[in-house]
């Protein structure tokens, strides 16, 4: 192993983090559930067609030693008002659907403790405290112990329902066919695949973060290296967690529902009923460093990233003292309004789910584009530039992201 390995493995882990999520948890064992094994193709083609765009964000934070946010801003303000438009646009929900999930999982776990709100304020505070006054080294420690603990957790999980074997009830067992309900579901899916396209950004500036942090410059060769880590643990947990749908759900006849607390308590019953009532334990350990650790990166990024926007859009305030106070501004702004959407949807989950998915995949197409732009972009070495396999990934990428785009907009306004 690579002496420095340890000094370079960080941002990919907590990229890992932030992606591994309702993604997996929610749609990736609901595709299981619903479906059986039919969507393992397209899981699988997901996470192929949107790996360059998440791979140029620490492409270029380590050819550049600048964020993509930098890099949009090179190509002119217009880009970063798209980006800091698409973020509005889409935080408050994702934040509220991440935390919604989280919540339903801890209080199906420990009922009767505390009420929705109070749970709501436990969480936001705790993971306040970790990126506020632990910063990036405390999230770094800490990410690297749930994604551990989560993949092993799922693992056994695995493998303890492959012992039991696929049974589904033919009176319940439904065929993938493309209704628009279904196609409706795939967008869904996709939106969160194994992320939303966000995140490229926010492990751009990880990975600048852990460079300062260690004082180590590493090569790109290294900090790729890292990302691939977790990119690939990212798409054998989103199959493992359809597995376990499929083998434990599938063919049930059970509709689950769109309460956080009551859909957290069927998919207990349902992993421990069908592989054994040991395994109640291993799954609440898997689901609930899942979605612990996504909440907690999100809560981090979102201000991590909007405080350089707002200081390329207003470039006043960098002169004056509420410049020291942006990321407390944006994260109060965050949790309030992410707090107000969860009160709205608290008996919703799985609407505010599908509503925060499918907005991340109308904006995909957009944001993958500006990374490709980046990452080509003059001032980038050609060396450091992506090869000719990766750039056509890419354009086929944008093409498929784009039509299904189109479709989906296309299926609601009709």
């Amino acid at each position: 192993m690579n002496k420095n390995f340890w000094k370079v493995i960080g941002p990919g882990i907590i990229w890992a983090g932030a992606a591994i999520g309702v993604s997996h948890l929610v749609q990736s064992t609901r595709a299981g559930a619903s479906f059986g094994f039919d969507l393992v193709a397209l899981v699988l083609i997901i996470n192929l067609l949107k790996y360059p765009f998440f791979e140029y964000g620490p492409r270029y934070a380590a050819a550049s030693g600048e964020s993509l946010i930098h890099g949009y801003n090179r190509m002119g303000k217009w880009a970063v008002i798209l980006f800091f438009v698409m973020t509005l646009g889409t935080m408050f929900t994702i934040q509220a659907a991440v935390t919604s999930v989280t919540i339903g999982i801890f209080s199906s776990l420990f009922p009767g403790i505390l009420n929705f709100q109070e749970w709501t304020v436990l969480i936001f505070g705790i993971c306040l405290l970790v990126v506020a006054v632990g910063r990036y080294k405390a999230l770094d420690r800490l990410m690297k112990v749930f994604v551990m603990v989560l993949a092993l957790s799922t693992v056994l999980a695995v493998i303890a329902a492959v012992t039991k074997g696929y049974h589904p009830n033919p009176d319940y067992a439904e065929s993938f066919t493309w209704n628009p309900g279904n196609v409706a579901f795939l967008i869904a899916i996709a939106g969160w695949m194994p992320s939303a396209i966000d995140i490229s950004v926010w492990n751009s500036m990880w990975t600048l973060e852990k460079i300062k942090q260690t004082g180590y410059r590493p090569t790109r060769k290294e900090i790729l290296l890292d990302f691939n880590i977790g990119y690939i643990g990212t798409t054998i947990l989103a199959l493992c967690f359809l597995t376990l749908g499929a083998l434990s759900m599938y063919g049930s006849g059970i509709e689950f529902s769109e309460n956080g607390s009551v859909f957290a308590l069927q998919l207990f019953d349902l992993y421990t009923s069908s592989i054994g009532e040991w395994t109640h334990v291993i799954i609440a350990i898997a689901a609930s460093a899942t979605m612990f650790s996504t909440t907690l990166t999100v809560i981090d990024a979102y201000p991590r990233v909007l405080v350089p926007v707002t200081k390329i859009l207003i470039p006043s305030i960098k002169e004056t003292k509420a410049a020291g106070y942006l990321n407390y501004f944006w994260w109060l702004l965050l949790l309030v309004i992410a707090f107000l959407v969860m009160t709205s949807f608290s008996s919703k989950m799985k609407v505010m789910v599908d509503i925060a998915t499918s907005l991340s995949f109308i904006t995909a197409p957009v944001l993958g584009y500006l990374n490709y732009k980046a990452v080509t972009s003059d001032h980038i070495a050609l060396a450091d530039q992506p090869k000719a396999a990766l750039k056509v990934l890419s354009w086929i990428g944008l093409v498929v992201l784009s039509a299904f785009a189109v479709y989906f907009i296309v299926l609601r306004i009709i």
